[in-house]
């Protein structure tokens, strides 16, 4: 313990010399959305601008700090002055940035979103007061985008261990005590009570326990986890050790699809480090306690993010669930007492340790407290990773946080692939585990996907429905024959040939395959389809009765054609429709030949004068899309 506490206190005094930054620092956003946006590119160039221009500076990599629309930042400190967030920086500005606020020390005000001080600097308003930061609430990724994830003296100086320190000097069931009194539910799923997982792992007979990290994040469109451990990987792997003292475990998996190439290398690293530190091994800061963690390698199936499929997968078998009881917390990795947490579990349980579980009720709300990251994506204006308190409602995270959309708002889909689409009567609805799964819905591990009244609900039940039926490892019949059923009715619907006896045989499939499947993706694969058909009834309706897609996306149903009194000729529609069955010179109202047309949408998304037109095929005439 006196190791680190030395160890502690150097970083920290790094920590303060490093911001006192007697040199320019220039910070990169370089988490996997960074990156993707050109982060690496502008890394390099940076580097090179530094050495033509002769001059120096402290160049450091840092993960996401949540805007993603944003993307790719870079921040700029000088000496003397607060650091300077630049947003979407490109190959061509970033010389621009660099030459005014490293070359010449004058911010570059004209792209600059915000800074990082305290007091007013230039005109440039504070970061964290920015419209999309300054409703959540920081806990889980405090971190994030601030430290060098790579850096464990970073990690340190920050209060980094401190949660585990303060964990080790009492009992394990002090531990979960705390954890009890701070309300802590799973992040990953139901919200099931984290202490009481613990409390029976720890009480079931038996010398050999595992911990288990479920960061097999599949859900399409969530990034949450991903984005931790990309940013603050010791964060989780605190977290980790926390968790791993309270259960009595002497080891530890990361359980992490192959997919995520940067986290898995940033967590390898962070373990090396923490090796170095002695928090791995043997007799951790010479205690009782020892632990080590090893990173298992998933090849992306779906279904591993169940439990006891997940186990399997460790176990060198076939992810396919298992009937419980007996639950893993009894018998789970290798017929041993086994916890399986989320990402953000982990992640939340060193603030827990490290302030005490009175402070962490100061959020949420009763029976839901603390704070819950999201993936916010689709269709509003600033995605990205958010962290809110529970309780917050949906209004104020697509409106006041996500910026509002710029067609009007139609649903959005909560959970992922098997959460449940909510309409707009639901957009004062808090967003805590009950209220949700009232509503049809589920948290789930923390994907929003906002759409517009370009989405076609029918075709979205069919996409996810499509995506969990091809996901299913096919053990259980109502799982593998149900879902492919309700795939084949929505195919029918979407091409036109749909029936009102499929509604009934749909809602019918769905109420039976929750009520029989094996494991939980199986129980909820049906959410789309049942929310949707509760919620928009009329467009599935619309669909079969009058063979018409509203919002001009079910291809058998729509035909594409130009309005000519609104066609200006620019010809954007023609350097986008890949087939060439967009004709017409410049400046004259074109047309579209249907036998060309594959009806790809492009020409209708791209056209900036609404001039092309979805029209419903009706039966032996063409019903015009107003």
């Amino acid at each position: 313990m006196n190791n680190l506490t030395k160890r502690i206190e150097s970083a920290k005094q790094k920590w303060e010399v490093f911001q006192k930054n007697e040199e320019p620092i220039i910070y990169i956003g370089a988490a996997s959305c960074g990156r993707a946006a050109g982060a690496v590119q502008l890394l390099a160039q940076t580097n090179r601008w530094l050495k033509e221009n002769e001059l120096t500076a402290k160049v450091v990599q840092v993960g996401c700090i949540g805007p993603c629309y944003l993307e790719p930042l870079v921040d700029v400190q000088m000496p003397g002055q607060p650091r300077v967030s630049y947003n979407n920086v490109t190959t061509k500005t970033l010389p621009v940035i660099l030459g005014s606020h490293v070359g010449e020390s004058v911010p570059y005000t004209k792209g600059a979103i915000g800074h990082f001080g305290k007091e007013p600097f230039n005109g440039i308003p504070r970061f964290f007061e920015l419209p999309m930061l300054k409703p959540q609430v920081r806990i889980v990724l405090r971190n994030c985008g601030l430290i060098d994830p790579e850096q464990i003296d970073q990690y340190l100086a920050v209060d980094g261990y401190q949660g585990f320190m303060n964990a080790l000097q009492t009992s394990p069931d002090d531990v979960i005590g705390v954890v009890r009194r701070a309300g802590l539910r799973g992040r990953g799923g139901a919200g099931f009570p984290t202490y009481k997982k613990w409390t029976v792992c720890r009480n079931a007979p038996g010398n050999q326990k595992y911990l288990i990290c479920n960061a097999d994040e599949g859900d399409p469109g969530a990034f949450m986890n991903r984005s931790l451990i990309e940013s603050d990987p010791h964060a989780l792997l605190e977290g980790m050790l926390i968790a791993g003292y309270a259960i009595g475990a002497s080891h530890g998996i990361v359980y992490i699809r192959a997919e995520y190439p940067l986290a898995i290398e940033r967590l390898n690293e962070a373990m090396q480090q923490m090796k170095d530190y002695g928090l791995l091994g043997e007799h951790i800061l010479d205690s009782a306690f020892s632990f080590d963690i090893k990173v298992k390698e998933g090849a992306g199936a779906f279904v591993c993010g169940e439990e006891t499929a997940l186990i399997g997968s460790i176990e060198g078998k076939r992810g396919m669930p298992k009937s419980r009881p007996p639950f893993p917390a009894i018998s789970g990795l290798f017929g041993c007492p086994t916890i399986i947490n989320n990402v953000e579990t982990l992640g939340t349980l060193p603030n827990i340790l490290r302030n005490g579980p009175d402070w962490y009720n100061r959020f949420g709300k009763e029976g839901n407290r603390g704070t819950k990251t999201f993936s916010l994506v689709g269709k509003v204006r600033r995605q990205g990773l958010i962290e809110v308190q529970l309780g917050t409602s949906l209004r104020e995270i697509i409106y006041d946080i996500g910026g509002g959309l710029q067609k009007p708002f139609k649903a959005i889909q909560t959970g992922g692939p098997s959460g449940g689409c909510l309409s707009e009567e639901f957009l004062d609805l808090t967003v805590d585990y009950e209220s949700l799964t009232a509503a049809g819905s589920i948290m789930g591990s923390g994907g929003l996907i906002v759409m517009d009244e370009d989405t076609c609900v029918v075709d979205l039940a069919k996409y996810f429905l499509d995506f969990t039926q091809k996901e299913s490892c096919g053990k259980c019949t109502p799982c593998r024959v149900g879902t492919r059923h309700m795939v084949e009715i929505l195919t029918k619907i979407t091409h036109g040939e749909g029936s009102a006896e499929d509604l009934l045989a749909l809602r019918t499939l769905g109420d039976t395959i929750k009520k029989g499947a094996l494991c939980g993706l199986g129980q909820t694969a049906p959410n789309p389809v049942l929310t949707t058909l509760r919620y928009f009834r009329n467009e599935y309706l619309e669909h079969i009765k009058e063979q018409r897609c509203r919002a001009v996306v079910c291809k058998d149903l729509i035909e594409y054609r130009v309005i000519k009194e609104k066609c200006t000729g620019c010809q954007s529609c023609v350097k986008v429709c890949p087939t060439g069955a967009i004709t017409g010179p410049r400046s004259e109202p074109h047309n579209v030949d249907k036998t060309k047309c594959i009806k790809c949408r492009s020409c209708y998304v791209t056209c900036r004068f609404e001039a092309i037109a979805g029209d419903a095929i009706v039966i032996g005439s063409v019903e015009k899309r107003s």
